[in-house]
């Protein structure tokens, strides 16, 4: 776009023709002031001839007079710049339409809009005036003024057909050739505006446009050098506008001349069009910069190149790329090569920018596509490419850099050439991990198989055999996994992996869950005399070597290892001093046992081992025949554990040691406390058993029938067609027989609801339902199991409970089961597992607050795996985030960050990138981005979010381009994520509306 430059002319009205009064006698007097008036008029004193006139008007009545004076008194008010000079002579025209002086009353209008600026007017009032009326003086005029009317209106046809009629005047000449010249200018015919300029050339007043004129014609001419010559010579005397002007025809100039070093410093002092640069501009300006190696510079106006759709656009976005390439900027140079191979105006600029985009997506990741994809993609459109070889090699590579297995082996599987064998064999393997880190536990056993059938590397095969093992293991496939990690074992290579240092330990828990103790125990031996600096298992190993040692009766070695475990101070520490004091019971030193049992209550107050410890001490004093301390010792572990699992037990036992040392009374009073207490359960069964020897022996059998009587769960006279249905059926069950079992057991449950066998029958049915696959109908029977006083069964139903109504998300019903779980399991795993699910499940009904109280316990378990700990920490993070507590959330990502794996690695990456953009710190940042595009860019949801954090640094940094292309990206390649592409569309709306200030290249 042009600016026009135009000289704008005082335009001075001529004089007027005389016009004589024709005079009578009778109006002699007035004709005289009319002459006086006159005489002022053409004396040039208007204001005293208006006045004049006026007077005249009011005292003659006479139409050709009155019409004089109005035509003079609407003449007078032009020359006098009166305001309403215009409605004057209007009405003059008005009033007298056949006046000799309403021609020239035209013109008068027409001139004095011209005088005033207002060319529209003027021209309605040129169109009226009958040209062949007027004197060869007023015709030059009025010719040339109505031509510039027309110029000013556009019409320049009409106004060149006018201009031409005054070319050659003596008094208008000049200025028509000037606009005659100016306007072939403007419609860039040269020849003719060069034709016309030259013949006013030695004109003062025009020299200095017209050196402005011919330095952009032969710049439009490429004349470069004269569009220099002349710009130099208009600069002095050019104001601002014009400046700016001619420093870009300058600089222009001598940048397609090459000189990049002359046109900088008049680039960089053009001010634009209306103080905004076009994309060209900027081009222009960062490519002078990039001739000059001035990369930091060149990158600052080429990044301004916003919304570019043209061959200057995919230059800047290619030659930007460099830039950013060689300032080590690769993330940026990234984006640009991106934006510049997506455009075809240069077909090599296109495949150049194809390959450095390839080549960096594969050294630094690409969140947009798998790297595979990128790679695959510049193959198949480039397959004569000079870079084939080094790409394809790249491919290869790229299954494993970019972590992306889930896109890598879809590639690979698609072309499972001989060449990409070895690459298949990893890529299964690293899947296979990654689907065993995220609990997939029946996929992540294929892969591993998959990665074992394409041996191509040993080390490999090696791993994935051991994999495959610790899968088969967490699906209890136990014999399955021993064999897999006997085969590890066998591997020249498995010493050579990070695998081998646990072989043993896994051998020996393998054999272990089998109950192979001798075996397990002496892998676990092996594992220890070889590990001494991984603490968590060397404890572990100490305790199961321990437990290994004790159930095949080798008691001292057992306590061997127990003590070894206790000095260690680690984890479990208080059940080994448990199975320790147990253990010298065995090898009959129950001094010993009583010692270390009140040690073990003194020393662990709160250990979950507490009750059980009771219990053995109360019944070793039993055995020692100290029953006074035996009973308080009960009493203790009544009043700790009211509601334990042990309570019906200790009521027993005391009631039973008073039986034997005949205290009647009192041991009646505890047999029937354990009836009222604990209905229904074998203690509660043995406990009326025993009271019936009692009342049998003291002749009181009918006080005896009038209480049983009162309890529900003894039927005396079915008892023996109770015991023999129970037992026909608990066979089956015993048996491993499930349908037969669940027939038996029904029919059981039916016959006696409250018989004496009611709570184990319950229980082995909901059992034989749950293992035939029918968990809904297994529900009933885990219901009865807990809703009675607490026994052996209530944990593993509440626990099997949970986990069926978890699997249906019924989390409304999992809640109190969970609940009573976490109170009442003896089991740490158990309680852990309570904890952990009912934070998942406080989540998940948006009760946040109760989500982070579980999610806090489960962090405080040691014995909480990692898995199960990033679960607690994206549950304390996400809940943070949903009440906008940003310190409490940044402190759970950074902790999730240490331990999380796959896609909650992910999420923390992008949150540790989110709360860096907060604290201004963009550059670390974006770092943080790009490796979760590296690393994570399977998990394109936090990739896509990632990037949107990535655009905000930029903007931040002042690189638009990189900030669009980025946002632009996302909008592109990421529809699926809906919240995503709407919050990259606010920031580049933004984003463009500020660059869009400066930039006239930019469509809001």
């Amino acid at each position: 776009m042009r600016s026009v430059l135009m000289l704008c002319f005082l335009l001075t009205v001529g004089g007027f023709s005389t016009v004589s009064a024709q005079q009578s006698a009778i109006y002699t007097h007035q004709l005289s002031d009319f002459d006086k008036a006159i005489a002022l008029y053409k004396d040039k004193q208007y204001q005293s001839a208006q006045i004049l006139f006026e007077r005249v008007k009011q005292d003659n009545t006479a139409e050709d007079v009155q019409a004089d004076c109005a035509y003079y008194i609407a003449n007078c008010a032009i020359h006098l710049n009166q305001n309403n000079a215009d409605e004057l002579m209007e009405k003059f025209v008005a009033d007298h339409p056949t006046s000799s002086k309403t021609n020239q009353a035209y013109i008068e209008v027409a001139q004095y809009y011209f005088e005033q600026g207002k060319f529209p007017q003027a021209l309605q009032y040129f169109d009226k005036v009958d040209e062949s009326a007027l004197t060869y003086e007023q015709t030059e005029k009025f010719t040339f003024q109505k031509g510039y009317a027309y110029f000013t209106a556009g019409n320049k046809k009409e106004a060149t057909s006018y201009f031409n009629k005054v070319v050659n005047s003596k008094e208008y000449g000049s200025q028509a050739k000037y606009y005659l010249g100016f306007m072939a200018y403007e419609g860039d015919n040269y020849q003719e505006a060069n034709k016309y300029f030259e013949q006013v050339s030695d004109e003062e007043k025009y020299k200095e446009k017209l050196s402005y004129f011919k330095a952009d014609m032969h710049f439009k001419s490429g004349e470069f050098q004269k569009a220099i010559d002349a710009g130099l010579v208009a600069m002095p005397n050019s104001n601002a506008s014009e400046k700016s002007e001619l420093n870009k025809i300058i600089g222009e100039s001598y940048f397609n001349l090459k000189q990049y070093d002359k046109a900088l410093p008049y680039l960089k002092e053009y001010r634009g069009k209306k103080g905004k640069w076009s994309n060209t501009d900027y081009y222009q300006l960062g490519y002078t910069y990039y001739m000059q190696k001035d990369y930091e510079n060149a990158i600052l106006q080429f990044n301004k190149i916003i919304d570019g759709k043209d061959f200057v656009a995919q230059n800047g976005y290619y030659h930007l790329g460099e830039c950013y390439f060689k300032t080590d900027k690769k993330q940026q140079a990234l984006n640009a090569f991106k934006s510049a191979s997506e455009m075809d105006f240069d077909k090599q600029i296109q495949e150049d920018a194809n390959l450095n985009y390839a080549k960096l997506s594969y050294e630094i990741g690409n969140s947009y596509q798998s790297v595979p994809d990128v790679l695959s993609a510049f193959l198949a459109k480039y397959p004569n490419s000079p870079s084939k070889t080094e790409i394809e090699t790249l491919l290869i590579n790229s299954y494993i850099t970019s972590k992306n297995y889930k896109d890598a082996l879809t590639l690979l599987e698609k072309n499972n050439t001989e060449a990409n064998k070895a690459a298949y064999q990893k890529v299964t393997f690293y899947r296979g991990i990654e689907l065993y880190t995220d609990g997939n536990y029946k996929d992540a056993l294929a892969m591993f198989k998959k990665s074992i059938a394409t041996p191509r590397n040993e080390k490999f095969t090696a791993r994935a055999t051991f994999w495959k093992g610790e899968t088969e293991y967490v699906l209890d496939n136990f014999n399955e996994a021993l064999l897999s990690f006997k085969q590890f074992a066998g591997y020249a290579e498995a010493k050579n992996t990070p695998e081998n240092k646990n072989i043993n330990y896994n051998i020996a828990y393998a054999y272990f869950k089998q109950k192979e103790y001798s075996q397990a125990g002496d892998y676990f031996q092996s594992f220890i005399d070889a590990n001494k600096d991984d603490r968590v298992r060397l404890n572990d190993a100490y305790l199961r070597l321990g437990d290994s040692r004790f159930v095949t009766s080798k008691y001292w070695p057992a306590m061997d290892a127990y003590n070894k475990a206790i000095e260690m101070k680690g984890i479990d520490a208080d059940y080994a001093a448990f199975q320790k004091a147990l253990s010298y019971g065995f090898v009959s030193r129950n001094d010993k046992k009583i010692e270390d049992f009140n040690k073990f209550l003194q020393n662990f107050k709160t250990s979950q081992y507490r009750d059980d410890a009771l219990f053995e001490l109360g019944n070793t004093y039993v055995a020692e025949n100290k029953t006074d301390l035996a009973v308080k010792t009960y009493d203790q572990l009544l009043s700790e554990f009211k509601n334990g699992s042990f309570a019906s037990k200790a009521v027993l036992r005391q009631g039973l040691v008073y039986y034997n040392a005949q205290k009647d009374e009192q041991a009646i009073a505890k047999f029937k406390k354990v009836a009222a207490d604990y209905p229904r359960t074998p203690e509660a069964l043995e406990a009326v058993s025993t009271a019936r020897l009692i009342y049998m022996d003291n002749g009181k059998v009918d006080e005896y029938a009038s209480w049983v009587r009162t309890l529900d769960f003894v039927e005396v006279s079915d008892a023996e067609l109770d015991n023999d249905t129970y037992e026909a059926a608990e066979k089956q069950y015993l048996q491993n027989n499930t349908k037969q079992a669940i027939s038996s057991l029904s029919g059981y449950v039916s016959k006696f609801p409250n018989g004496i066998h009611a709570l184990k029958a319950n229980f082995y049915l909901a059992q034989s339902y749950y293992a035939d696959g029918l968990e809904s109908n297994s529900v009933a029977g885990y219901e009865y199991v807990i809703s009675k006083s607490r026994n052996e069964f209530t944990e593993q139903s509440l626990a099997r409970l949970a986990e069926i109504h978890l699997k249906k998300s019924d989390y409304t019903k999992a809640a109190p089961i969970l609940k009573r779980l976490e109170t009442e399991a003896d089991f740490p795993q158990n309680v852990t597992f309570a904890q952990a699910n009912l934070m998942r499940v406080y989540y998940d009904q948006k009760d946040y607050a109760n989500a982070v109280v579980y999610a806090d316990k489960v962090l405080a378990n040691p014995k909480t795996d990692n898995k199960v700990k990033s679960d607690a920490q994206i549950i304390v993070a996400r809940a943070a985030i949903q009440v906008n507590d940003e310190v409490k959330a940044r402190s759970a990502y950074a902790k999730l960050l240490t331990i999380a794996k796959g896609e909650l690695a992910a999420e923390a990456l992008y949150y540790d990138a989110y709360f860096k953009n907060k604290d201004g710190k963009y550059e670390e940042s974006n770092k943080t981005v790009q490796k979760l595009a590296k690393d994570y860019s399977g998990y394109k949801y936090f990739g896509a979010k990632g990037l949107i954090v990535m655009a905000k640094n930029y903007y931040q940094m002042k690189d638009n381009f990189s900030a669009t292309s980025i946002l632009d990206s996302v909008i592109k390649n990421f529809a699926s994520f809906e919240d995503v592409v709407a919050e990259a569309q606010t920031e580049l709306d933004f984003i463009k509306g500020e660059a869009a200030k400066t930039n006239s290249s930019i469509t809001e």
